[in-house]
């Protein structure tokens, strides 16, 4: 039986053929591991992995890996388990991070980048400049707990770095463009209020609390996205973009 055949009516065989033929770049393979995952199981089968990191316990309830990965690098540890889904796909990894030196390599043949980098640098910011300049479009996911964010830069639009142009707290910035757009439009997410108001209150700089609810709705958001990209469907770019919240506030 053929791979694909229970994606039959959603998607048809031209289209098949046409996601399984591009490239994507996983920059970052945290909340891009469950991406990764989804991504190759519809029928992309050219993905190249990129992460310098390793994996962590406290990585395991949100992150596509086991324990027995634990201490291992992500990037080989997330290509193995892709390879494993399917054999015959074109994974590529590498056990780096990305930076100014790298960069421009890793993107060669690419038609699509994801990034997922830690804005700990201004390399994520460096990552959708140069990606631009390629015609590159950049897809950015966010997990906000009980809800999933993303957004896309397209090649000569609008940047993130006009939200801020600092990388310190971005993602706690990100988090509150989004919570003033859904309060201005009448849609406010209490609970998402809330959590931003309980991160800034912590004692120190900590990483951004997350759930792995949200890691699995974010990748069906970049999963859905990809492809209508791919075939020429309309998708939204930044600054508007994609969120699903399982929480409602009582009205």
């Amino acid at each position: 039986m053929n791979r694909y055949n229970r994606n039959r009516i959603y998607i048809s065989d031209e289209e098949q053929e046409k996601i399984r033929s591009v490239r994507i770049l996983l920059g970052g393979a945290g909340i891009g591991s469950v991406i990764a995952e989804c991504a190759l199981r519809i029928g992309f089968e050219d993905i190249v992995i990129v992460d310098g990191d390793k994996v962590e316990l406290s990585n395991l309830n949100r992150q596509n890996y086991v324990k027995s990965d634990i201490g291992k690098p992500k990037a080989e540890c997330l290509a193995k388990r892709l390879l494993k889904i399917n054999p015959k796909a074109k994974i590529k990894y590498y056990n780096v991070f990305i930076d100014n030196d790298n960069v421009l390599e890793l993107l060669e043949g690419v038609t699509i980048a994801i990034n997922a980098l830690d804005f700990k640098s201004n390399i994520p910011f460096v990552f959708d400049e140069l990606c631009s300049e390629h015609k590159i479009p950049v897809l950015h996911p966010y997990n906000f707990g009980w809800g999933a964010f993303l957004t896309i830069v397209k090649p000569g639009g609008y940047k993130l770095s006009e939200l801020s142009t600092t990388y310190e707290g971005f993602e706690l910035k990100m988090a509150e463009f989004v919570a003033k757009y859904c309060t201005f439009w009448n849609m406010p997410n209490r609970w998402l209020d809330k959590v931003i108001c309980s991160y800034k209150r912590e004692k120190k700089q900590l990483p951004p609390p997350q759930l792995s609810v949200a890691s699995w709705i974010v990748a069906g958001h970049c999963v859905n996205a990809m492809f209508d990209i791919i075939t020429g469907k309309e998708v939204k770019y930044f600054p508007k973009f994609y969120f699903s919240s399982l929480r409602c506030d009582p009205v």
